[in-house]
């Protein structure tokens, strides 16, 4: 598989007003602020982070970032099982930046000992759109929009702003995380896999998954982890 932006352990400094176009990794990962804060905004909704922020990345997880008038130093490190969640906090990140510096394995449990999850409130309908898309795919774009006061057009143009892909592209990407979720964590039949992320068929579920991941899904499931019943290894 190719295509994929490369992701490493260690540190990351960005400069102030700079801009990283969408990309997606292969590896999940977690990225530490160290200094300077900025906004990501990717297939799990839309953060601005700070320092101590830590923002949890899925394989495959796509996003673009923004950095703020400091900057930002970034430290990354290439996780086996990230959390279920997207953004957490560190109560002590120094410790896990010291500790990354000599062992990044030991680094990445350090982190998990100490993550702790941050909520946050959705600030305008972009957002909400993203949350709304991530909890219930079958959304239907137009009802939504009339349901907000807003046209199609303008959802679309709007979202594309933010995220950098249409709110349809976004919907198609949640689904396929969705599979990918089931085919490496789960026990259930291709067809059925296709079912639960809400596709209309096992072949659609096939040209979606193999969009994201570069490969099909009959692949994912020859390499996937024993299944664990009531557990999948990415959420």
């Amino acid at each position: 598989m190719s295509g994929f932006a490369r992701i490493a352990n260690g540190r990351e400094k960005w400069s102030a007003g700079g801009s990283v176009q969408r990309h997606r990794h292969d590896q999940a990962y977690a990225a530490i602020v160290l200094s300077g804060g900025y906004e990501e905004s990717g297939s799990r909704g839309r953060f601005r982070v700070r320092p101590g922020d830590v923002l949890l990345h899925r394989p495959f997880d796509a996003h673009l970032n923004r950095f703020d008038g400091n900057g930002a130093q970034i430290l990354n490190i290439v996780l086996v099982d990230p959390p279920p969640f997207a953004l957490g906090h560190l109560t002590d990140p120094d410790a896990v930046v010291r500790m990354a510096e000599r062992d990044p394995v030991a680094a990445s449990l350090q982190l998990g000992e100490q993550l702790r999850e941050t909520g946050r409130a959705a600030e305008d309908w972009p957002d909400i759109l993203a949350a709304d898309l991530m909890e219930q795919p079958n959304t239907r774009l137009e009802v939504w929009a009339r349901r907000h006061g807003l046209s199609p057009e303008t959802v679309s143009r709007g979202f594309r702003k933010l995220f950098g892909q249409t709110p349809a592209a976004f919907r198609s990407e949640v689904r396929a995380q969705r599979a990918f979720a089931l085919l490496v964590g789960s026990a259930m039949t291709l067809a059925g896999i296709a079912a639960q992320a809400g596709f209309a068929d096992q072949a659609h579920m096939t040209r979606a998954t193999k969009a994201l991941t570069g490969a099909p899904p009959r692949f994912w499931r020859l390499k996937s982890i024993p299944f664990k019943k009531g557990r999948s290894r990415f959420a």
